[in-house]
């Protein structure tokens, strides 16, 4: 399949136009310059509000003004991930994507179909004339990915419709209708460093190979935290090999299970007997541990120069036993729907150097009580390291309203069209709808999309039979939304 022969044409046009402009969350001049010459080419009122939202109306067809109005919403930025071997600048590169199977893919970094397909659907709906809906306004947020600042900023009163679709879900079939909410936890630790021996030498420790992936939709798989499995090979090599650690770096973005992490630790050459070797048997035991989940994990061993300076060995033991000890992955699930994930937290970014050590998570719940406690068991975690935390960024949860006009009205549309009742759900991620909803209240919302895999990672895909599902769905839709 070649893509010119993508279906929806209409979406798959107006994504790969997407893709050819750099989005990374915080870089999203380009895209909101694209969004908003867009909207005025088709004649459509169209505006970029203070947070960098754009938001562009189109009337109902005639015949359709009396029915509700329906706010089309997704999110502009992407997150920008990337093989180490991979060549790509976010900021200036585009997108390159290609065709596996029934899948579309990037060659080397996330795909950005995450949210870029919920967008060149609103887009679609926008540019074509021949649908049957009531009042449109569109409503597509800069810098969801590093902490929903356009939803943030919002102002009340801005959107005058009743009804908010969320295109951001990422299971065809399933109709979401909560959410969790979050919070960034930083704990940071400044320090005094030290000389290390003249005639000792250094090694750097690279892990890499893991899927990484969502911190929230994946963070149930079992996948490896590179920054826990690095902190347990540190802690071992301090121990075996009596080492000194002089920088720790692992993760770049909160939301994303960190993929790779390296550590650079300054030796006695005396003591240094059997290091390849120990470090061969533990990657062959790591990939035994994670099979079938994890495949292709690496561990490597290179050699560098003598860094001017360690972390002091008091320092170094506390650092990595509160990596060690600080709760990350699944929390626990929700009672009433045990098949899903309540609170979690991912150990996303640790940097240990020059001085200072920093660590950064990010928490979920849907229940805000529990959300609490896992910020305060953390925050005792790091204080027993000396650190100090910063609870930042947080949100409440979009709780399910399953009485939801819209939800029935929708589940009844799935059915006819598709023969089978859609799954309603509540997702283990943080969406939009919550704080939008916050903003706006009495919103009736829904939250769904076509099926992505791995977002927030290279190998970031979206099935392509789903994406015309998933806009045949939106189309019908809004041609049957009810009356006022």
């Amino acid at each position: 399949m070649e893509k010119k022969d993508l279906k929806p044409a209409g979406v798959f046009h107006y994504f790969e136009e997407i893709c050819q402009v750099p989005r990374p969350s915080k870089k999203e001049e380009k895209i909101i310059a694209y969004l908003k010459a867009f909207g005025e080419k088709h004649k459509l009122e169209t505006k970029v509000d203070e947070a960098g939202n754009v938001l562009i109306k189109k009337p109902a067809t005639p015949g359709m003004e009396n029915r509700k109005g329906i706010i089309l919403q997704a999110h502009m930025d992407m997150v920008p991930q990337k093989n180490n071997d991979t060549i790509h600048d976010f900021t200036t590169d585009p997108i390159e994507t290609y065709v596996d199977g029934d899948w579309v893919k990037a060659k080397g970094t996330t795909l950005g179909a995450d949210n870029g397909l919920g967008v060149a659907a609103i887009m679609a709906v926008l540019e074509d004339n021949n649908l049957k809906h009531g009042p449109l306004e569109a409503l597509i947020t800069k810098d969801e990915e590093t902490g929903m600042y356009g939803a943030f900023g919002l102002k009340p009163g801005t959107m005058q419709g009743e009804i908010l679709l969320n295109l951001d879900s990422e299971d065809e079939g399933e109709l979401y209708i909560g959410c969790a909410g979050g919070l960034d936890i930083t704990a940071t630790l400044e320090y005094k460093e030290e000389t290390p021996m003249a005639d000792f030498v250094a090694r750097k420790i690279t892990l890499k190979g893991l899927r990484g992936g969502h911190s929230g939709l994946e963070i149930n798989e079992g996948r490896g935290n590179a920054n826990k499995l690095l902190a347990r090979i540190v802690h071992d090599l301090l121990i075996e090999f009596d080492s000194q650690l002089a920088s720790f770096e692992g993760g770049n973005m909160r939301n994303a299970i960190p993929r790779e992490a390296h550590a650079v630790l300054v030796f006695n050459p005396e003591d240094m007997d059997g290091l390849e070797d120990y470090m061969k048997e533990y990657e062959t035991q790591l990939n035994d541990e994670y099979a079938p989940i994890e495949s292709g994990i690496t561990l490597s061993v290179e050699e560098v120069t003598l860094p001017a300076a360690v972390v002091p060995s008091e320092i170094q033991d506390n650092m990595i036993n509160v990596l060690m000890a600080c709760q990350n992955g699944v929390m626990r699930m929700i009672p009433t729907v045990p098949d899903t994930v309540e609170t979690s937290s991912n150990l996303a970014i640790v940097i240990i150097a020059d001085g200072k050590a920093e660590v950064r998570i990010l928490a979920r719940s849907s229940c805000d009580t529990m959300k609490d406690f896992l910020a305060d068991s953390l925050t005792a975690c790091f204080a027993m390291a000396g650190m100090k935390v910063e609870l930042s960024g947080g949100y409440s949860g979009w709780q399910p309203n399953v009485d939801s006009p819209i939800l029935h009205a929708m589940k009844l549309s799935y059915k006819q069209q598709f023969g089978v009742e859609p799954a309603v759900k509540v997702i283990h991620a943080g969406l939009e709808c919550g704080i939008i909803g916050a903003n706006c209240p009495g919103l009736d919302m829904i939250s769904f999309g076509p099926t992505l895999r791995s977002p927030h990672s290279p190998d970031e895909r979206a099935l392509i039979p789903t994406v015309s599902k998933f806009y045949d769905f939106l189309v019908a839709t809004l041609e049957q939304t009810p009356e006022k």
